[in-house]
């Protein structure tokens, strides 16, 4: 038997992939729920995502394996907008006469953002398209210098560093410019016209994890059940152990894939891993009327949130019983942050005070549910010498023969964490597993 430690969509995809190759699987979850970050709320209509999701048109992996799970007709390509608050005013920034229109960046910054978009490098005044090819050349270039060199002052400080600072806090600094540059290659497909094309599944992502659950079978996944030792001899794994409310049992194992995150690993195996990660606090508002026009909107203001995301500006809202759906969230690096020392009711109101102050129309009478989600550890901190930190898939060399490892802190989940990449993690280590048990 191969076990698999955790139940979210890496380890559920491990767990399908090595069924397919006729293995038997037992996954084991902590949680009385499966799907990690993908587990959603129910609203009047579809559910809900708890952490907003879409699909870029790079994610390949994850549109074959929702064609190979039956559902390649419920995958919806849509234009997602985009804008920037600064100063009290919603900026559009997809089109190209709103980005020429948007007064915070002079027609030479905008020149410098674009080339860098375009992966074209104009240091020096002679056009390089090879610079950006490799991000290992800049894995240990700060974000800052980087973005000093090869755009703008104006670019730094009025459009890249509000970013930074919503997304990493007061870690932003530690970030690399191989990471900034991961992203900008990590989008997809682009209209001039229409913006970034984004995927959706109709019903929600949820119907993926409902798919490999259907596929691995219920009675292969048990929820409620800690994994508390690995055993190993000198062969390699030998069993697990398992705690569960019925009490503990040990399992004989060929094989284990732990799916989950690297501290789990450590407890487990002993094996260390460098990474920082920081944690989110993620509501979703539903509300009477539509807040903006926009779909994901950057707040470069003071505000408790660094983006509202409104969900039924991208998904009709009609699939949701006619609510509009709005994600408030904020990353949270240190566990002191007063955010996230705030339980449900605090988070609640914190985030109503400041759509008031950012919107001053906006009615919280109109808000018809709030639920709030938040987990510690949803990102990692991408700083520099990330990439000599990432956990191996295979960990027969560190730890013995029979160890894998497809959670976070694996390289699929680089330049951004993501569901492609938890199935891409989990693929991974089943091909692995295939290959060398």
């Amino acid at each position: 038997m191969i076990g698999v430690v955790g139940g979210g969509i890496a380890g559920l995809a491990a767990a399908h992939r090595l069924q397919k190759q006729d293995r038997e699987v037992r996954v084991f979850e902590a949680n009385t729920d499966l799907g990690g970050l993908a587990a959603t709320y129910e609203t009047a209509g579809d559910p809900i995502e708890k952490f907003y999701h879409h699909l870029s048109k790079s994610e390949e992996t994850i549109v074959e394996w929702i064609d190979e799970l039956g559902l390649e007709s419920d995958l919806e390509w849509r234009y997602g907008s985009d804008a920037y608050y600064v100063d009290s005013v919603v900026h559009p920034m997809d089109k190209p006469w709103e980005i020429l229109a948007y007064p915070h960046l002079s027609l030479y910054d905008k020149f410098r953002l674009g080339m860098l978009v375009l992966d074209v490098d104009i240091r020096g005044g002679i056009p390089s398209f090879d610079t950006y090819e490799r991000l290992e050349d800049f894995e240990d270039v700060p974000v800052k210098e980087f973005i000093l060199d090869h755009t703008s002052r104006g670019c730094f400080e009025r459009f890249f560093k509000p970013l930074l600072e919503a997304k990493f806090g007061d870690r932003w600094e530690d970030v690399s410019a191989a990471w900034l540059l991961g992203r900008v290659k990590f989008r997809g497909e682009r209209d001039i016209l229409k913006g970034e094309l984004l995927g959706y599944l109709d019903g929600g992502f949820g119907r993926v994890i409902d798919a490999l659950i259907d596929s691995v079978g219920r009675e292969n996944i048990v929820t409620g059940a800690r994994v508390t030792d690995v055993a190993i001899d000198g062969a390699g794994v030998e069993s697990l152990t398992v705690e569960t409310a019925a009490g503990v049992q040990t399992h004989d194992v060929e094989a284990v894939v732990v799916a989950t995150m690297p501290d789990v690993l450590e407890q487990l195996t002993g094996y260390t891993c460098e990474i920082d990660f920081q944690g989110t606090v993620c509501s979703v508002l539903s509300i009477e009327e539509s807040l903006t026009d926009t779909y994901w909107l950057n707040i470069a203001d003071e505000a408790p949130f660094g983006a509202l995301i409104e969900h039924t500006n991208y998904v009709p809202p009609e699939r949701y019983g006619g609510e509009h759906l709005l994600y408030a969230v904020k990353y949270v690096q240190d566990m002191d942050d007063d955010l996230w020392q705030q339980d449900d009711d605090g988070v609640e109101e914190t985030w109503l005070s400041g759509i008031e102050d950012l919107f001053p129309e906006f009615d919280r009478e109109s808000v018809n549910w709030i639920e709030t989600a938040r987990n510690p550890k949803t990102a990692p901190i991408y700083e520099r010498g990330y990439l000599d930190m990432v956990v191996p898939y295979d960990l027969g060399d560190d730890v013995a023969e029979g160890v894998y490892y497809a959670g976070m802190a694996s390289q699929a989940q680089y330049p951004e964490r993501s569901l492609n990449g938890a199935i891409v993690a989990g693929q991974t280590c089943a091909e692995r597993v295939q290959e060398t048990q």
